[in-house]
């Protein structure tokens, strides 16, 4: 029974940030009410599916004829998912893709706050859509003073495992990797890899499947 619980959990989880994003699309319009019929057909699902996996998390029931309290579902689900304690993160390489993450909004709608960027170039150190870049020997005070979780690399394959040493020398637990190298990490340090390449090439693979 727990491991039926436990699944169906993860599962409800991984689709509430769809639905989180829909209704705060709705609540910029000035939508007070929505029903889960509407959230179903907006995103392509199941109208029973929804049903179910809002009232699951909604504090309240939705109401007949208008549905659940958008506002209220929002705060709903933002508490499910942990939202409400915010995790503070960093990236280490301030590239072109380095930036490009550290000036996307998007973080935002999950929780996160990405504070700032680090890199050894003296050329880079500056700011990024109002983001400071600082010199890496800065790393270890920024994760200190605001609690940092998590770190992002960007860099070259070739700097891949000297910025991993910092990382981990700074008190930082957990590593999302876009370089493509394995990185040695001690015992409670935690990597995830995201290549992009990789990425790209399976879906223009299942692309030219469904041609």
């Amino acid at each position: 029974m727990g491991n039926t619980e436990n699944a169906v959990s993860k599962a409800t989880a991984s689709r509430m940030p769809a639905y989180l994003r829909y209704l705060k699309g709705e609540a910029g319009k000035g939508v007070e009410y929505v029903s889960s019929a509407a959230v179903a057909k907006a995103l392509g699902v199941s109208a029973v599916g929804v049903r179910k996996d809002l009232a699951l998390v909604a504090s309240r029931p939705g109401k007949p004829r208008f549905g659940f309290e958008v506002r209220r579902l929002i705060e709903d689900i933002e508490k499910f998912l942990g939202y409400h304690r915010w995790t503070n993160a960093v990236i280490v390489g301030a590239g072109g893709l380095g930036r490009a993450i550290l000036a996307y909004e998007g973080f935002e709608n999950y929780g996160i706050h990405v504070i700032a960027a680090f890199d050894s170039s003296p050329a880079k150190v500056g700011a990024v859509g109002g983001k400071p870049v600082y010199p890496m020997d800065r790393l270890k005070d920024i994760v200190l003073r605001f609690s940092v979780r998590v770190a992002i690399l960007t860099v070259p394959r070739g700097s891949a495992q000297e910025a991993c040493d910092e990382i981990v020398r700074a008190g930082v637990p957990a590593i999302l990797n876009f370089a493509p190298v394995y990185l040695q990490v001690p015992d409670g340090v935690s990597v995830k890899y995201e290549d992009l390449a990789v990425s790209l090439a399976a879906l223009c693979g299942e692309g030219a499947e469904n041609q």
